[in-house]
């Protein structure tokens, strides 16, 4: 009695309002079966009949409950990736006013405002730099590892993390004017508008639950006019309502669901809503991240060139000598490309955005970009190699190697695009690297298309142009200028190692990282709907049978609830056996 009449208040909810639309729907069905099965059965103990179905009734609002306690706990987790994207604004800042410098909350810096950024700090605000020299991490918005060197008149945005230079900017975009607050707008509105899946019971149900109904009355009518017998009458109305009780119904979407995001966790694919899993099998297009998703996220050295006498190994060790003191990512990638003994250095230099330089051995060796190399031995360097990932090595006036340092493309990717192709699915790379480096992976690995240079909302905006040129859209991401695409799109794949923000905002977290659990967890959607649709067949195939039979008075009560749990049997096992699916 508890559970019939405290538990199942919200089915009775949905049911009133369901029928207030005109569109009965699974909370009607639910409502119905279980309050006839739970009054028959009240009616059946006072009057010494013997027969119940209180179990029967118990059985199907918890396997429903189940079900929706499942869906909420997914729905709540996405207000954490709001949260996390919130904490990368810092809490306080320096200004300079009136010549003060004022450490003051972030929420109260203005537009106009001298901000200062020391070494090592998150940016509060989008501006202008107007004093200084430094690299910084803007990953966050771009996605690429490379840090972007920065120096007067350039535009730095906030919540991007400085590197080892000092600068000041002036404050243009301050509190939810800057880009960051609008990466947390659009996750928020694609989160709020990301409507669920109406189910394939649902859809049925307008149509089940008025002619299941109306057939229990005239069997009631029918039966009590010609026997004039009131128990009759009942127990076959009864029998018409329990073999179409809504247990197989109900389980025929969960149990199937269940099992298909179980075998999903076990392939590493981690699937985080039910929604996801029904979509996937219907994706047209995915939109494909470049960085730490298509590639493997850190810069390392893919090309050496000498251009004089010196050997390769010798130039090689003394840019990784003077390296070896720098910070710098590309510093670092260097370092790792020499496997020997390194020199000492002195009169170590970093000259910031440009390179570094040092004493080595006696030698004066200078490290980094062609254009101020080029400048300070007075010659010309020709290369076609991406100017912003290349470095030259010059020992004392010459010029002795050139470094190409760039992300490498995961080993599995291009037969992971290629698998997708063979799906039926149309792959494209958005990116906000350049054009140089978009173009160069987008070869490598064979996508459709490509799109370069985004910010964020940029590629928002490429997810829902091809939602409207192909249909259903998926995306896939490991980055913080991910998560609005991710959350946007019908579909949102995380990549497992990737940002908490990302992860957060995706609907199916791809654990073992990398793109080549994508086709699986398409394969793994395919099969788990056509175990759904098999499913709803039992159900719906034992409902046709029994229905007339207990309308016409052949099945009693007791052998229709046993009809109705043989059915609910059958469903579950059907769905257990997606464990043994072979995804080819």
């Amino acid at each position: 009695t508890p559970i019939q009449f405290v538990s199942v208040l919200r089915f009775y909810k949905g049911a009133y309002h369901s029928l207030k639309n005109k569109s009965p729907s699974m909370d009607l069905l639910v409502a119905l079966g279980t309050t006839v099965s739970y009054f028959y059965s009240v009616y059946a103990l006072f009057s010494g009949r013997g027969i119940f179905y209180f179990e029967s009734s118990a059985m199907i609002i918890t396997l429903v409950l189940l079900g929706k306690t499942l869906e909420s706990r997914a729905k709540s987790k996405t207000s954490a990736a709001i949260e996390k994207l919130i904490d990368l604004s810092p809490k306080t800042a320096t200004v300079i006013r009136d010549g003060v410098y004022t450490v003051i909350p972030t929420s109260q810096i203005e537009v106009g405002d001298l901000v200062v950024v020391r070494s090592g700090e998150a940016i509060a605000a989008d501006g202008v730099v107007t004093e200084g020299s430094t690299h910084i991490d803007e990953s966050m918005l771009t996605g690429e590892s490379l840090p972007i060197d920065k120096t007067v008149g350039d535009k730095v945005y906030g919540g991007t993390v400085n590197g080892s230079g000092f600068i000041i900017f002036r404050a243009q975009n301050v509190g939810n004017d800057t880009v960051l607050s609008n990466i947390i707008r659009m996750v928020e509105e694609a989160q709020s508008s990301k409507a669920n899946i109406q189910t394939v019971a649902d859809k049925v149900s307008a149509i089940f639950v008025p002619t299941v109904t109306l057939i229990a009355v005239i069997t009631f009518i029918v039966t009590f006019f010609v026997t004039n017998e009131l128990v009759n009458a009942l127990d076959n109305a009864v029998a018409v309502l329990v073999i179409a009780c809504p247990c197989s119904l109900g389980l025929a979407t969960p149990t199937a669901l269940m099992v298909g995001i179980g075998r999903g966790a076990s392939m590493g694919i981690l699937i985080k809503n039910a929604d996801a899993l029904e979509q996937a099998c219907k994706i047209k297009a995915l939109v494909l991240d470049k960085t730490g998703t298509v590639t493997e996220g850190k810069p390392s050295v893919t090309e050496l060139i000498t251009l004089g006498e010196m050997s390769e190994k010798e130039a090689l060790c003394y840019a990784a000598s003077v390296e070896a003191l720098s910070e710098h990512p590309i510093a670092k990638a260097i370092v790792s490309a020499y496997d020997g003994d390194l020199l000492e250095c002195s009169d170590f230099e970093t000259v910031t955005g440009y390179g570094v330089r040092a004493k080595v051995n006696g030698k004066s060796v200078t490290v980094g970009k062609a254009s101020w190399i080029e400048s300070c031995l007075g010659i010309k360097i020709e290369t076609k190699h991406n100017p912003n990932t290349l470095s030259v090595v010059a020992v004392d006036e010459y010029a002795v190697l050139m470094i190409s340092v760039s992300d490498t493309v995961r080993v599995e990717s291009k037969d992971a695009v290629s698998k997708l192709k063979s799906l039926g699915i149309k792959t494209y790379l958005v990116t906000g690297d350049n054009e140089f480096s978009a173009k160069a992976v987008a070869k490598s690995v064979g996508v459709d298309g490509y799109i370069s240079d985004v910010l964020p909302e940029g590629k928002v905006n490429a997810v829902n142009e091809y939602k409207v040129k192909h249909g259903v859209t998926a995306m896939v991401g490991d980055g913080i200028n991910d998560a609005p695409a991710l959350a946007v799109a019908n579909v949102g794949f995380a990549v497992g190692n990737g940002s908490d923000i990302a992860i957060e905002s995706g609907d199916i977290v791809l654990i073992n990282g990398g793109i080549s659990a994508v086709a699986d967890s398409i394969l793994l959607s395919r099969a788990t709907m056509k175990k759904i649709k098999q499913n709803l067949f039992w159900a719906f195939f034992y409902n046709t049978v029994g229905i007339p039979l207990a309308a016409f008075g052949l099945l009693s009560p007791i052998i229709a609830g046993a009809a109705m749990a043989f059915s609910s049997v059958s469903v579950v096992t059907n769905s257990l056996l997606l464990k043994r699916v072979k995804l080819k």
